[in-house]
């Protein structure tokens, strides 16, 4: 059985390291997240370990040269301003969005970097073609399967109705049933769901 996937996040904000490690880890519960609140401890843990690396943009500027090596594997974590130099041959992350848009970008990222999924470890999900996939790992029907996909889209309760020629209290009804068979409150949960179980690609979110 191949080693579980190691993340580093280094950001002096110990509340951006605890969020972000939260999320990373609903999204990829088989990987293990470590925070660092300086370079520094990251260079006496293991630095070359992991699999990627969410780093503030001061911790780019200070280090670029360990960072740029290894540029495919790096996040930096910024606020939402233009980019810099620094910040232009890597991926970023925009740690000012909501949560819904975190977690998508979240799961481009994981989707698009390292070839786009060519070098993911291979106890990693890849998203899969739902006509494809087995039977759902929680029981939702095709019918919910439909819904939960154009839920993630973005798609109204209405513009589900329509699309799929039934009643806005049937939908209504069907998210009910998915979100108390998947255990999730939260739309931002769905979209975590509908794409590691391959029913949606990441950019098409």
């Amino acid at each position: 059985m191949k080693p579980s996937p190691e993340i580093a996040i280094i950001d002096a904000n110990t509340l951006t390291c605890m969020g972000l490690r939260g999320l990373i880890e609903r999204m990829m519960p088989m990987a293990t997240v470590r925070t660092f609140n300086s370079f520094e401890q990251l260079v006496r843990d293991t630095p070359d370990m992991y699999f990627h690396y969410f780093i503030s943009a001061q911790t780019l500027l200070e280090h670029s040269a360990f960072f740029i090596e290894r540029k495919e594997k790096t996040i930096v974590l910024t606020n939402g301003a233009a980019g810099t130099p620094q910040t232009s041959h890597f991926h970023t992350l925009n740690i000012y969005q909501s949560e819904d848009s975190m977690v998508r970008a979240l799961l481009q990222l994981q989707q698009h970097a390292h070839a786009h999924g060519r070098h993911l470890p291979q106890n990693m999900n890849r998203p899969h073609l739902a006509s494809t996939s087995p039977g759902d790992p929680n029981g939702l029907s095709t019918r919910e399967i439909e819904v939960l996909t154009l839920i993630v889209r973005g798609l109204t309760n209405k513009e589900i109705a329509d699309r799929l020629c039934i009643s806005t209290t049937t939908v209504i009804s069907h998210r009910k049933n998915i979100m108390e068979k998947l255990n999730v409150r939260s739309v931002s949960g769905l979209t975590i769901y509908a794409v590691m179980n391959g029913y949606i690609e990441a950019d098409r979110i």
